[in-house]
């Protein structure tokens, strides 16, 4: 089982780090984002007295790049689906679960990747972390969102057989999560709706446990944010695992 993981894994890393052009393009909104907003309304979010945008956005902006990569990577699951590769590895001696665990967490690795790219870039422009010591605990909220949101895509990829309806599908689904989780705004004072649907998206626990770690400021606290995200993502490829196992070849 152990060696089918890791089989699966390095396979996801293989086709990452081989295309340059993908690595290249995915950076491009992030990229807008924290150059458009993060200098643009950075003015406009000091005077109304929250201080630094861009501090309080990167970390916003370093999981929006981790989900998009992570929820992706379920195309390949129809990619694969569509050009038989996806039989070949079923009928093997294998179980099921250990074929969706390697190919989650080579995803989830992909995305991480992906998600220390945009930090850097954040550290380039300017962005400063407060603590040494709680960097790795931000790594651990990086991974839980990634682990998340792979398995959201693969979950979504299994029930499906065309890439079309799982782009639409996944566009429906993870610019509302976004765009709730708090990312791109303080949720203190925000309307009591909107404060509602944020507290019922699993990923404003892993921004904000995010810009927690990196920058001191929380609004659930870090316990919560764990223990929560813990619970769901585990909840998730739980659910992931279960529909991967149905899939008909």
């Amino acid at each position: 089982m152990i060696n089918t993981i890791y089989i699966l894994w390095l396979r996801q890393l293989k086709r990452y780090f081989r295309s340059t052009p993908r690595i290249v393009g995915s950076l491009g909104q992030p990229l807008l984002f924290l150059l458009a907003l993060g200098f643009g309304l950075g003015p406009v979010f000091q005077k109304a007295g929250e201080g630094n945008y861009l501090e309080f956005l990167a970390p916003g902006i370093i999981g929006m790049s981790i989900i998009f990569t992570a929820i992706f990577s379920g195309i390949e699951v129809i990619w694969d689906k569509e050009f038989g590769f996806l039989k070949e590895t079923l009928v093997a001696p294998v179980s099921r679960l250990s074929i969706m665990l390697g190919r989650t967490l080579g995803g989830a690795t992909v995305a991480i990747f992906q998600g220390l790219i945009v930090f850097i870039i954040s550290l380039l422009i300017g962005f400063h972390f407060q603590s040494l010591l709680l960097l790795p605990l931000a790594f651990v909220y990086m991974a839980f969102i990634a682990i998340l949101f792979t398995s959201i895509g693969t979950a979504i990829a299994s029930v499906l057989e065309d890439m079309q309806g799982f782009q639409l599908i996944i566009n429906f689904l993870v610019m509302p999560l976004f765009f709730l989780s708090g990312a791109l705004f303080p949720l203190e004072n925000s309307p009591k709706p909107l404060m509602v649907l944020a507290s019922l998206d699993p990923l404003s626990y892993g921004i904000d446990g995010l810009r927690g770690t990196l920058i001191g400021l929380t609004y659930y606290g870090l316990l919560p944010d764990f223990l929560i995200l813990s619970a769901i993502t585990i909840l998730i490829l739980a659910l992931g695992s279960y529909l991967f196992s149905k899939i008909q070849i």
